[in-house]
């Protein structure tokens, strides 16, 4: 039970995190692009990759901890769903470039970062 706990506050630590970067990025370069869950995504997809190498090979994170950090704080913070939704509503509008570049953009750009969370987290660890 105190697991879950944890892994539920981790979790609301993670979701202000998202709502901190989407209100910011959407005051900084508008409205025109779903910035802001671009962003989250890739920041949350080098911060999982770092945090799940570094706490299964090594012996820094317990298996609390890297529950915590991935599934509550992790899971709160990226936005696959905000994603979906964003993209589905540029197909609505026709806007298919868009639609097209919001995807394009977060499978190569999260793909990048996870790989870069992973070398990241061998490079400090071993």
């Amino acid at each position: 039970m105190a697991r879950l706990l944890w892994i539920s506050l981790g979790g609301a630590l993670g979701t202000a995190a998202r709502y901190l970067v989407s209100v910011w990025l959407l005051r900084a370069l508008g409205p025109a692009f779903p910035y802001g869950t671009l962003a989250v995504n890739v920041i949350g997809s080098f911060l999982l990759g770092l945090i799940m190498q570094a706490g299964l090979d090594t012996t820094l994170l317990s298996p609390t901890a890297r529950a915590v950090l991935a599934t509550g704080v992790m899971g709160g913070f990226t936005t696959y769903s905000t994603f979906n939704y964003d993209t589905l509503q540029y197909l609505q509008e026709g806007a298919w470039a868009m639609a097209g570049l919001n995807v394009a953009a977060t499978l190569l750009v999260c793909l990048a970062a996870g790989a870069l969370g992973v070398a990241a987290a061998r490079g400090l660890v071993g």
